[in-house]
């Protein structure tokens, strides 16, 4: 029987109900019998666990110097037995954690080097210099923690991390939607969920009712309001056919699942430009369009292509193609037999394959091996 154990999870930049971090990790840790607390930005929302609430500042500096801090300071005094943070500005609050007796981990949720390299409103000089300085600092800190990987590919840059996927939870409602082949039910309707900003793809995707005079595009997922004006400028006289739900606010995990059983949707999209940051990342959304049972149409990366192409969930085209584009949903309202087969797809690898529950296990070994590797070191060190 698992030992109940004090676990402390720290962010200053998530939302406290982060699907990740909330409703995966610190909920799996609870129901295994874990005291689990989460440090994160202040919430009024009722909570299955303990949420110590800090304050978010909207400047980033402010954040990083003062959230930190309240972070750090909450931190120390629960003398945990593992604190897992998410954020790479808690690297020196987790390093000054780090004791003998404690496990410390790193949950490395973006490839932060290319992001930083993608930032086109810094100089590219400085781009570089942040880049080497971030991993200089990286090297340092972290040298004595353990580090999970939220994607497979960050394997290759961390070899000694342990990689627990971002798979989706199985949920039941989702699974048990019936995905038919009759047409009249299908919407001329495409579905985005989560951030929305430039490198996700919020300027390409705001052209579609351009690209296809039938077509409506909702969003749900938060976005900022200079994004949104930009995305409503490049639709046109089509913009009010781009309907976006979180502007400069936060989309509840409930409100998003809801949303994927209200409409028949034609497809869920993630027409992404081409960067280094996400063309190798597996992205969430790609999992839970699968749980609803919903035709994936995305940008045709390799890795994402491959994906497509193994679980024949959808369609991959070229994002920049808009009669690549336009050809792609015409195909899926010509054919629903074969949109509904790619729907039924999905979510068989979902149910079989592509699921937390799979990752939860690999969570609960992984903290009892570190767990106990640690005790005994401990035990090592004060002899």
């Amino acid at each position: 029987m698992r030992m109940s154990k004090k676990v402390v999870h720290m962010t200053s930049v998530h939302h406290p109900f982060d699907t990740r971090i909330y409703h995966k990790e610190c909920l799996s840790l609870r129901r295994a019998g874990y005291d689990v607390t989460l440090i994160a930005p202040e919430t009024d929302a009722e909570s299955a666990i303990d949420i110590i609430p800090i304050k978010k500042y909207k400047n980033k500096f402010l954040r990083m110097a003062f959230s930190t801090y309240q972070v750090y300071k909450q931190a120390k005094k629960r003398q945990a037995d593992y604190y897992h943070f998410h954020d790479p500005e808690l690297l020196p609050v987790a390093w000054l954690l780090k004791k003998n007796d404690n496990v410390v981990i790193y949950d490395i949720h973006e490839d932060y080097a290319t992001s930083i390299m993608q930032k086109e409103y810094l100089p590219r000089p400085l781009r570089k210099l942040i880049t080497k300085a971030y991993k200089r600092i990286e090297n340092v800190f972290a040298r004595d923690m353990d580090l999970c990987l939220a994607e497979k590919y960050y394997q290759e840059l961390y070899p000694s991390g342990k990689v627990i996927l971002n798979y989706p939870l199985i949920n039941e409602k989702l699974m048990a939607r019936t995905v038919d082949d009759t047409i009249e039910q299908l919407e001329n309707k495409l579905l985005y969920t989560g951030n929305v900003d430039v490198d996700r793809g919020a300027y390409t995707q705001a052209r579609l009712p351009l690209i296809d005079a039938e077509i409506t595009v909702y969003f749900f997922g938060k976005c900022a309001r200079e994004v949104a004006d930009n995305m409503y400028a490049t639709a046109g006289d089509q913009k009010d056919r781009l309907i976006i739900e979180g502007i400069d606010r936060y989309v509840p995990r409930e409100t998003i699942d809801d949303q994927y059983m209200n409409r028949r949707w034609l497809a869920g999209i993630a027409l992404f430009p081409p960067t280094e940051h996400y063309k190798r990342k597996e992205l969430t959304k790609f999992f839970e369009y699968m749980s609803a049972g919903i035709p994936i149409l995305c940008s045709n990366f390799p890795v994402w292509k491959a994906f497509i192409d193994r679980y024949q969930c959808g369609i991959a085209v070229d994002p920049q193609e808009g009669e690549a584009i336009q050809d792609a949903l015409e195909y899926l309202r010509l054919y629903p037999e074969e949109a509904a087969k790619m729907g039924r797809n999905g979510q068989k690898a979902v149910q079989e394959e592509l699921n937390w529950h799979k990752e939860e296990e690999k969570l609960l070994q992984w903290y009892d091996k570190i767990g106990e590797q640690t005790r005994e070191a401990g035990d090592e060190h004060a002899q």
